[in-house]
């Protein structure tokens, strides 16, 4: 009879020579593991400055792939990397689980119940771990840790095969140097993530890769809220230029009269306040990238300027005739639609082509399918160590919710959402419970009178041409009901009508008031 550990093996030592996607080699290393030693629940993590990102997960809520557990907040863990053994926790360990609350199918918490947990050592470093948990506490009684050893090796050389894949994909040296600058851009603990596992978000990372090894100037375009500072960040990070700084500038933060002097710079004296001269953030960016965030909003003299400096590279600080050459890449970014304010001509229509070489849309939060759960996932767990909660869960109501919700602000309004709905959740407790639920009716999507997603066109729907009338009147008739209904879902905030019907604010007011629906602004 053929041994289980066998069984569960050779599928893996199979799949070692196939080329697959590392979601899939993942997916059936766990299949593997569970078919060894059947459990509730698996996971694959992988340990990154402390931190322990899950890879794959089976029997966890799907927001576990989102969260980061920092060892030091997790004891659990911390003894399971700790251990070149595997550890077995005993039924009656007081200590914090990871997963209290995250197990499909549980309500309550898991103060009693089985878990392991492995090591993972790529050529004698340690790369992660893998846990295992059962809601029956004699489950793993009689598992023998030496097959479970046996099959960490084997796994390790399954994730081996998968880094091994990314390296010949970049070179190794490179994706050692490119760890380092990741550790200095933030600090020493990691870049900000682009969390996400849909298509859309695949193919975005997939462009910033592509354009990151180039040279080109980048253009990122998106709704508000959707991330675009850590895409650029990302390009940054993918580029040659990579250990160089990446210099941001906010340009719709800054006064017109000042704006000048942050790109370019300024010598003592040349305006009121310049008590002594100071480099601009071309200079500051000098061999790295140059991240123009709300480019739209730069004033047209501005603009005329940036122009010379892209075409020549050489700029002029403000009272200045003396010429300061620079090396910079530029990363701009916007959620205006640059092309329509070319045309309205509030934008210089060669700046617009200088700065769109390669076009980038970062696609909105709403057409990323069940990306919002593992970015709720993420959230959940900064909140659980801000407040100090031993666990922090979404109920299933509240995933349904999470995912139906339209999202005009995006990831920035979830985040927002999530911290709130902490508070309120802590609020109605006396005593701070083990588990604390995140329900559905505390998000208070439908009380904050945010929009569910749309529901495609019905029939109905349609412009209909009454008689004697004709097709001008007709299509008014359908803006003028879908500007009205935008405006009671959004209690007459015409910038969030604006931003959901995708116009610019100042033609919708004009639109709506020629359609007899608007009062004086």
């Amino acid at each position: 009879m053929t041994h289980p550990l066998l069984l569960a093996l050779i599928p893996l030592v199979a799949d070692l020579s196939r080329d697959l996607p590392d979601e899939e080699r993942y997916r059936r290393l766990l299949r593997s593991l569970r078919q060894l030693f059947p459990c509730d629940a698996v996971a694959l993590l992988k340990l990154e400055d402390e931190v322990l990102v899950p890879l794959s997960v089976e029997g966890l809520s799907p927001d576990t792939l989102g969260r980061r557990f920092r060892l030091g907040e997790h004891p659990r863990l911390d003894i399971i990397v700790q251990n070149r053994e595997p550890t077995r926790f005993s039924t009656d360990c007081d200590l914090p689980d990871p997963y209290d609350g995250l197990v499909e199918g549980v309500h309550g918490d898991l103060e009693v119940h089985d878990c392991l947990g492995c090591p993972l050592y790529v050529q004698s470093t340690l790369w992660g771990v893998i846990t295992l948990d059962s809601l029956d506490p004699a489950r793993f009684g009689r598992v023998d840790l030496g097959d479970l050893q046996a099959f960490s090796s084997l796994a390790a050389a399954t994730v081996m095969a998968s880094e091994r894949i990314s390296q010949l994909a970049r070179g190794f040296e490179d994706q050692r140097q490119l760890a380092e600058v990741y550790k200095r851009a933030a600090g020493g603990r990691g870049p900000r993530e682009l969390i996400g596992q849909s298509p859309v978000h695949k193919r975005l990372q997939q462009e910033i890769q592509l354009v990151g090894n180039s040279p080109l100037t980048v253009l990122i375009t998106g709704e508000t809220g959707v991330g675009k500072e850590l895409v650029a960040e990302a390009i940054h990070l993918q580029s040659p230029r990579a250990q160089k700084p990446l210099i941001s500038l906010n340009c719709a933060a800054l006064p017109e009269l000042l704006v000048e002097s942050e790109l370019f710079g300024h010598v003592k004296g040349a305006f009121s306040g310049a008590v002594s001269g100071r480099s601009g953030k071309f200079e500051l960016a000098h061999g790295g990238s140059l991240f123009l965030d709300e480019v739209g909003e730069l004033p047209l003299p501005v603009q005329s300027k940036l122009l010379r400096v892209l075409q020549s590279g050489q700029l002029q600080r403000v009272g200045s005739d003396q010429e300061h050459h620079v090396d910079v890449r530029i990363i701009a970014a916007t959620n205006r639609d640059l092309a329509a304010e070319v045309r309205a001509g509030r934008f210089r229509a060669d700046l617009y082509h200088r700065l769109s070489v390669y076009p980038l849309v970062v696609p909105p939060l709403r057409e990323r399918g069940r990306d919002v759960l593992l970015l709720a996932g993420f959230f959940l767990e900064e909140n659980r160590a801000r407040m100090g909660l031993r666990s922090l869960r979404l109920s299933a109501e509240a995933q349904s919710v999470l995912l139906a919700h339209a999202w005009p602000g995006n990831v920035r309004e979830l985040e927002h959402l999530i911290s709130r709905a902490v508070l309120k959740a802590l609020s109605m407790h006396r005593d701070r419970p083990r588990i604390l639920t995140i329900e559905a009716q505390v998000l208070g999507l439908e009380e904050a009178g945010f929009p569910a997603k749309v529901a495609p066109a019905q029939a109905g729907d349609v412009p209909v041409i009454e008689s004697g009338g004709g097709l001008k009147e007709a299509l008014d008739g359908y803006q003028r009901r879908l500007i009205t209904e935008a405006l009671e879902r959004h209690h007459g905030k015409w910038a969030d009508v604006a931003r959901e019907l995708k116009v610019d604010r100042a033609n919708l007011t004009r639109l709506a008031r020629r359609l007899g629906i608007a009062r004086s602004q």
